[in-house]
Parts: structure tokens; sequence; C-alpha cells
């Protein structure tokens, strides 16, 4: 196999599993509450910001950083229910979906203004160590970033098909008033929803920040390439979620590499189109999920 092709290839997994993680957090919100959280950008880039401050404040090893920083955009998004999208929830999908917007500009907001302008990065989890396979050379933390997903991909499987809280919120995400029939509480399943969304995007973001630098608004891009992976895969469908990112961060190093690097983020833009004009309910998705 050529080595370039096989460079862009490992380039393209390590970028689309940034993408899946990202499409799941769009995916338990959406199943949760029916809504899109265009906040889910904005918990990505806190992730890396808040991972690549500790690194420098502190000499603590990279996953542990990686680890804390996840836990405190999981956090941020508990918090962001809690006070801002518990009120509103009567009001329905729409209204929580503006809200979210509004959640995503205070938060680009509040991070210029503490930590800066300046793109902020750091050395991965395996320092700056690059691998040689098949005459590829491929930085390891790609192949950290791949590993990850699949990890966490299985581990969200487990917990929703296996566990008794996992089947409780996809219960209650079913059939609210059946559940609660059953002594399961939507408000408990939603502010777990936003947490786990956060968590993905957290994750995401800092994992992410030793290839690509991270700034205050990084977050839009990141966000709507990972929300055009939900689409592409299926919006609510978690297998989707990771067949969407893998296929669009392909498509978009081979672009980059075989085309020119001007058009990489126009793939995101133009898959999103084709989607919602030819199959709106995404490649694994059911035809009563979205309509048009």
């Amino acid at each position: 196999m050529d080595a370039a092709f096989l460079q862009l290839v490992f380039a393209g997994l390590g970028t689309g599993g940034i993408y899946a993680l990202i499409a799941v957090g769009f995916n338990i919100i959406f199943k949760a509450t029916g809504a899109l959280n265009f906040a889910q950008g904005e918990w990505v880039m806190l992730g890396g910001m808040l991972a690549a401050l500790a690194v420098v404040q502190t000499d603590a090893p990279v996953w542990l950083v990686t680890l804390a920083a996840t836990l405190a955009v999981a956090l941020v998004g508990w918090l962001s229910d809690r006070v801002v999208i518990r009120p509103l929830r009567q009001h329905g999908a729409l209204t929580i979906t503006l809200v979210s917007v509004g959640l995503a500009i205070a938060t680009k907001s509040l991070v210029m203004l503490t930590l800066g302008k300046n793109p902020q990065g750091y050395a991965g989890l395996s320092g700056e160590r690059v691998l040689a396979i098949g005459g590829a050379h491929v930085n390891a933390q790609t192949l950290w970033i791949f590993a990850i997903t699949l990890v966490l991909m299985a581990a969200t499987h487990l917990f929703f098909a296996h566990t008794r809280y996992g089947i409780a919120m996809r219960a209650a995400c079913a059939n609210a008033d059946a559940a609660a029939l059953m002594g399961i509480s939507r408000r408990r399943v939603v502010a777990a929803s936003f947490s786990m969304a956060a968590l993905f995007g957290g994750l995401a973001g800092a994992i992410i920040t030793p290839l690509t630098l991270m700034s205050y608004d990084s977050g839009t891009v990141l966000g709507f390439k990972g929300f055009s992976a939900a689409m592409l895969g299926g919006l609510g469908n978690l297998y989707g979620a990771l067949l969407g990112g893998v296929l669009l961060g392909l498509l978009e190093t081979l672009t980059a590499g075989y085309l020119t690097s001007q058009f990489k983020d126009g793939v995101a833009f133009l898959i999103l189109l084709l989607i919602l004009i030819i199959r709106p309910q995404g490649l694994l998705g059911r035809a009563d999920v979205i309509k048009v």
C-alpha cells in the first residue's frame, strides 16, 4: 500500500474518532430531549483549553490532565442543565435548541476573557513520539485517539445495554410517561445526558489539542463537523456516530491530501447538504427519526 495514502488513512481515523465522540454527544442529548445541543462544540474547545492550561500550570502527567479536564467539562454540562436548561424543559425541544446556542456563545466569550485568544497546545499521551507503520509516519497521539474512541464506544454500548441506569435512561427516552410510572425520573435522565455529552466533548477536546492547537473560537467548526457526522451516520444512533465520524474524517484527509486543503472544511458542509436532501435519516438511522 502506498505510504502517503496510508498516512492519510491514519490521519483520517484519528480525526474521525474526534468527530465520532462529538457526534455521540449530539446523539445522547437528542435522544433524551429531542433537541440539538449546539454548545457541544464549545465543550470540546473547553476541554482542550483546560487541559492545555493544566499542563502549563502543573507538573501532572498528561493522562491525569486529560482525565481532570474531561471531568471538569462534564461538571459544566451538568451545571448547564441544572441552571439553564431545567427551567425551560417544559417549553420543548426547539426552545432547548435555541438556548443551547446562547450557552455556546456564553462559553466561548467566557473562555476568551479568562484564558485568552492565543492558541494552546501540549505534548500528547506519548509525548512527541512518531511511529513508522508500513512506511507511514504516524503521531502516536493519533493512535491514542482512535483507540480511546473505540474503547469509549464499547463502554457506552455496555452502559446502555447492560446496566440498570443505562436501561432506565433508554426507557425514559423512549417513553417518558411510562418510565415515570416505573419510578424513573426524566429530570435525572436529562441531567445525566447533558453530563455525558459534555464528558464526550471534553475528552475529544483534550485528546485532539496535542495534534491541532486549540483556541477559544475552535469549538464552532468542531461542533459543526460533529453534527455533520451525527447526521451522516443517523442522528440518535450510537454506531452511526462512529461510522459517520470515521467516514467524515477519511473524506476530509483524502480531500486535503489529493486535492487541496482549502476544500477540507467544505467537505462537512457538502456532506450535510447531501444527507439532508438524499437521506435525512442518515446511513444507519430510521426514516421516522428525522422528517422533512
